[in-house]
């Protein structure tokens, strides 16, 4: 075995396409409040939900909280489902299962939504914890969720924990926790943007993430 035996993976852009879901209820918020949508619509996947409405939509504090709410209000009846696993992922998952490994997972998605996908698609079954972000907020920083989801699984040695993920924000966080990470580029991140933040290991596709780690 190699010398990771923790896995913490990230949900949108490392287990599911989930841009369709997000940008559509980004989208519906917009419209009702009257704000233009950003140049770039695909920035807001990936990030957590209230910094994407303040930063790239310039919104203050109020704003960003009703932009969340009306998000929301279409995000838990259909942009949840407006989703897909990704190719490769189940047989991923089954090989490091298999292979011993302790998979959790770690996402600034909040967390009673993370559970309902991850069940939806038959994947819940290959964690452990399916930890995420507070509904309210309190808990939305990557950084944040990660701490949460090792005190919940009771890891205290993190030399042989990895984090897996898709953006510079899994980057940044693991590396605040102590922990090395994997970004893939399958999901919507790009390699220079884990080469500028300092990915440990940078993969192209699920087959060759369960390879490396199980046979590094």
């Amino acid at each position: 075995m190699s010398s990771y035996n923790t896995l913490l993976f990230d949900l949108d852009g490392t287990l599911t396409d989930s841009a369709p879901g997000i940008i559509n209820c980004y989208r519906h918020a917009l419209s009702s409040m009257g704000f233009d949508e950003p140049e770039d619509i695909m920035r807001v996947v990936g990030p957590p939900l209230y910094d994407s409405f303040a930063q790239l939509c310039g919104m203050n504090h109020e704003q960003v909280l009703e932009a969340v709410r009306i998000y929301r209000s279409r995000y838990a009846d259909t942009g949840l489902f407006e989703n897909d696993v990704y190719d490769g992922i189940p047989e991923m998952l089954r090989r490091l299962k298999n292979d011993g490994r302790r998979m959790l997972v770690a996402t600034s998605k909040p967390e009673v939504f993370a559970v309902r996908i991850l069940e939806k698609f038959q994947l819940a079954e290959y964690f452990d914890i399916i930890g995420g972000a507070d509904i309210n907020g309190s808990r939305n920083d990557k950084q944040e969720v990660i701490e949460y989801v090792l005190s919940r699984a009771g890891i205290t040695d993190r030399n042989h924990v990895l984090m897996i993920g898709d953006r510079s924000h899994d980057i940044i966080g693991a590396k605040k926790c102590g922990l090395p990470c994997m970004a893939v580029l399958w999901g919507y991140g790009s390699r220079e943007e884990f080469i500028q933040h300092g990915a440990d290991i940078i993969v192209n596709t699920p087959q060759e993430a369960a390879d490396i780690i199980i046979n590094p």
